[in-house]
């Protein structure tokens, strides 16, 4: 793939939980290539369920603050009840500032506005895997 040779790769693996599908698959892709496993979760309970059933292998999750089925906010206290420690980034086209900042103050890693430009959100995920804070609009 075309210009990943400047991108930063990695071996943890990533969920990555949003219910459009076709947004994700290059960008799933785009992991892989680095060397990151990646997980799927098209909406919360299933992102919660995955994390849950596979304790200690999640090392990030990347999620979306709008879906069907335990919207971002519900999720991301989930997994927080489950590991306190959960390295999350939250993503999405339209969410209050209010909402991002109260869950930054929660414990989340960083923000990615949507939509996103590939190598903004690869290098979003290495800081957040890094322990690094993230606040990208754009």
């Amino acid at each position: 793939m075309a210009g990943l040779n400047d991108l930063p790769g990695g071996s943890e693996t990533v969920l990555i939980v949003d219910d459009h599908e076709t947004i994700w698959d290059f960008l799933i892709e785009a992991l892989q290539e680095l060397g990151y496993n990646v997980l799927l979760a098209e909406n919360g309970l299933d992102a919660v369920e995955i994390y849950s059933s596979n304790p200690g292998v999640v090392d990030m999750v990347l999620l979306d603050m709008i879906m069907p089925k335990a919207g971002g906010h519900e999720t991301f206290h989930r997994i927080k009840e489950i590991n306190p420690d959960a390295k999350i980034l939250l993503s999405s086209g339209f969410v209050s500032e209010e909402e991002v900042q109260y869950l930054l103050k929660a414990g989340a890693c960083g923000f990615l506005s949507k939509p996103h430009r590939l190598p903004v959100v690869i290098h979003a995920i290495r800081d957040v895997l890094d322990g690094k804070k993230v606040n990208s609009n754009g």
